[in-house]
C-alpha cells in the first residue's frame, strides 16, 4: 500500500489502543494482510509470516465488520473519490433467471389439515403406517380379523 493510499484509509479508522488488553499492532500491516489475502484467494492460515499473526488479521476485520469500521472506512473512501471526480458510476442489472422445479409452487396436499407440516414419511414407513391403522381400525368393535385382511390387496 502506497503512502497516499494510507492516508486515505487511515483517518476513520479506530485508536489503536483499544478498551482492554494490550495495544493493537500496526493497522497499516493488518489492511495489507487483509487485501493480500482477499487479491489472492489463500486461506487465513496460509498468510506470509511478514504479514504477522494470521489470526489478527481475520479477528481485526471479522471485529471492524462487526462495528461497522469496514463500512466506515468504504464510505468514507467512496465519498473522497467522488468528491475529486474519480468515480465513473455505472450501474449494472443482473438479469440472471432462477427456475424452480415444477412441483416447488404447489402448496400443501389437500389431504393435510391446516396448520400442520406435512408428512415427511417416505413410501416405506407410510405403509407400515397404513397397515397399522388397518390394524387399529380391524381390532375395533368386530373384534379381532384374520392377519390376511391386513396385508395389501391386489387391484
Amino acid at each position: 500500500m502506497t503512502d497516499d493510499q494510507w492516508a486515505r484509509i487511515e483517518p476513520p479508522l479506530p485508536d489503536r489502543t483499544p478498551r482492554r488488553g494490550g495495544r493493537w499492532r500496526d493497522h497499516r500491516q493488518v489492511i495489507d494482510a487483509i487485501a493480500f489475502q482477499y487479491r489472492t484467494g489463500t486461506p487465513w492460515m496460509d498468510l506470509p509470516e511478514h504479514f504477522g499473526s494470521w489470526k489478527g488479521a481475520h479477528n481485526r476485520l471479522r471485529m471492524w465488520a462487526a462495528d461497522g469500521t469496514r463500512a466506515k472506512v468504504f464510505t468514507a473512501l467512496l465519498a473522497q473519490a467522488d468528491a475529486e471526480g474519480d468515480l465513473d458510476w455505472v450501474v449494472a442489472v443482473d438479469s440472471t433467471i432462477v427456475r424452480a422445479h415444477q412441483l416447488a409452487g404447489r402448496g400443501p396436499s389437500k389431504g393435510a389439515p391446516a396448520g400442520e407440516p406435512p408428512d415427511a414419511l417416505g413410501r416405506a414407513q407410510s405403509r407400515i403406517v397404513r397397515a397399522m391403522s388397518r390394524v387399529r381400525r380391524c381390532q375395533g368393535s368386530r373384534g379381532s380379523r384374520p392377519v390376511s385382511s391386513w396385508t395389501r390387496r391386489r387391484r
